[in-house]
C-alpha cells in the first residue's frame, strides 16, 4: 500500500514542481543580481564587433566610431580643429539669434493673453487663434528651417506619397475630410523636432521644467506642447496617455487644433531599424501621419544613438553639410478592429512604415541600449537596466 501511495502521490509532486519551476524561472530577471554574478565565474568580455551585431540599432558606423571617440586620422583631426576654431561659434551665435527671434515672436503673440492651466499638465497657449496663432505657425515653420540651415542642412529631400490613388477615389469623400490627429515618426536625433516643427509645427510631450527654460519655456507653450509633471500625485492627474489621447482627439476633430508629434520607438536608433511600437498614438481611435526620416552622411552620422548629447551637438556643428531625406506617406486610417486593439494598429502602422522605407524591424528596445552604451563604457551590465533616463 505504501507503494502504491507513493505512487499516486508522485505525479501530483512532479507537476507542482514543475510549477514551481515555471514560476521560478517567469520571475528571474533577464541578468542575474550582481551577488550572483559574483559568484560565477568571470565571462570573457565581447568584442566591439560582436556588441554592434548584438544591439545593430545603436551601433554607429561613421567616422567618428562608438561613441563618437574613434581615433582619427591626421586629416581628419585637422578638418575637425579647424570647424571647431571657425564654423562652430558662428553656428553657436546664429543659433542663439534664430532662437531670441521666435522667443520675441511668441512675446509679442501672447502679450494680453492669459496662460491656460489644466490640472497636471498644462494647456499653455494651445488653444490661441486668428492671426496670433496664424503668426505664430508661420513664423515658427520659418524659423525652424532657418536653424536647420544652420545646423548644415542646406537641402532637405522630401518625397510626398500623400496623394491618394485615383481607385481610392470611389471610397467616398468623408474618409479624406478625416484629419489626423498625430504625426508618426521614427525617431533618429534630436533634428527631428526641428524638421517636424519647420514642417507643420506639432505639439510634442516635454517635462514640466521646460516649462521653465529661458526662451524655450515660452516658445514650447506657444506652440502646444504637453507638459507632464510625472511625480503628481493630485486626483485630477490624468497621466501622458490620457494627456496626448485627449490632445490628439481634438487635433483630429478641430482644423485648428495643433496635431501631436510621436515617436512610438521611445528612444532613437541609427536611422536603418525600426523597434517596436509603444501604442500611446494609437489610443485615441484616430487616423494618424506616418513620416520616415533619414539622414545619409559620409563623415559624422546626426543619428543620436550612442554617445553624450554635448558631443554630439558639438562635432554637429562641426561637420560643414548634414543631409537629410523625408518620406510622407499617405494618412493612415485604422479599421474598426484597429481601433479597437491599438497593439493591432500599432503593429500594423510599424509595418508600413519598415516596408515603405526600407527599414528593418528589431525588437530590442530601451533597455537593450542602456546594456549596449553601458558595455560601451566598460561598465557592469546589471546597472544599465536600473538607470533612470534622461
Amino acid at each position: 500500500m505504501a507503494a502504491d501511495d507513493d505512487d499516486a502521490t508522485a505525479p501530483a509532486e512532479l507537476d507542482r514542481g514543475t510549477r514551481g519551476e515555471e514560476e521560478e524561472v517567469a520571475a528571474k530577471p533577464l541578468l542575474p543580481p550582481p551577488s550572483a554574478a559574483s559568484t560565477a565565474a568571470p565571462a570573457a568580455p565581447e568584442s566591439l564587433e560582436e556588441l554592434d551585431r548584438r544591439y545593430a540599432p545603436y551601433a554607429r558606423r561613421d567616422a567618428y566610431g562608438p561613441m563618437g571617440r574613434g581615433p582619427l586620422g591626421a586629416v581628419e583631426t585637422a578638418r575637425l580643429a579647424v570647424a571647431a576654431a571657425v564654423l562652430l561659434p558662428l553656428r553657436v551665435v546664429a543659433g542663439v539669434l534664430v532662437l531670441v527671434a521666435y522667443y520675441l515672436v511668441c512675446r509679442v503673440c501672447t502679450l494680453w493673453v492669459e496662460e491656460e492651466r489644466d490640472g497636471g499638465e498644462g494647456e499653455g497657449y494651445a488653444r490661441l487663434e486668428g492671426r496670433r496663432r496664424d503668426v505664430i505657425v508661420r513664423c515658427g515653420r520659418a524659423l525652424s528651417r532657418a536653424m536647420l540651415f544652420v545646423f548644415g542642412f542646406y537641402w532637405i529631400r522630401e518625397h510626398d506619397r500623400r496623394v491618394a490613388d485615383a481607385e481610392d477615389e470611389d471610397l467616398g469623400k468623408s474618409e479624406y475630410l478625416e484629419r489626423p490627429g498625430a504625426i508618426v515618426s521614427n525617431h533618429v536625433s534630436h533634428l527631428d523636432i526641428l524638421y517636424h516643427m519647420s514642417s507643420s509645427l506639432p505639439s510634442f510631450v516635454a517635462k514640466r521644467s521646460v516649462a521653465r527654460l529661458p526662451l524655450v519655456g515660452l516658445i514650447s507653450k506657444c506652440i502646444g506642447c504637453i507638459f507632464v509633471q510625472r511625480e503628481s500625485k493630485t486626483s485630477d492627474f490624468k497621466g501622458v496617455s490620457g494627456a496626448v489621447t485627449e490632445r490628439i482627439q481634438r487635433a483630429h476633430l478641430q482644423k485648428n487644433s495643433p496635431m501631436m508629434l510621436l515617436f512610438p520607438e521611445g528612444t532613437t536608433t541609427n536611422g536603418d531599424y525600426l523597434l517596436p511600437f509603444k501604442t500611446g498614438a494609437f489610443l485615441a481611435r484616430a487616423p494618424v501621419q506616418p513620416v520616415i526620416l533619414r539622414y545619409p552622411y559620409k563623415r559624422f552620422s546626426p543619428a543620436w544613438d550612442s554617445m553624450s548629447g554635448a558631443r554630439h551637438v558639438f562635432l554637429l556643428l562641426c561637420q560643414f553639410a548634414n543631409y537629410l531625406e523625408v518620406v510622407h506617406l499617405p494618412v493612415y486610417y485604422p479599421s474598426e478592429q484597429e481601433k479597437d486593439d491599438p497593439k493591432l494598429y500599432a503593429n500594423n502602422v510599424r509595418k508600413l512604415m519598415a516596408k515603405e522605407g526600407n527599414l528593418i524591424l528589431s525588437d530590442l528596445g530601451l533597455a537593450e541600449k542602456r546594456v549596449y552604451h553601458t558595455a560601451l563604457n566598460g561598465n557592469s551590465l546589471p546597472r544599465a537596466l536600473h538607470q533612470k533616463d534622461d
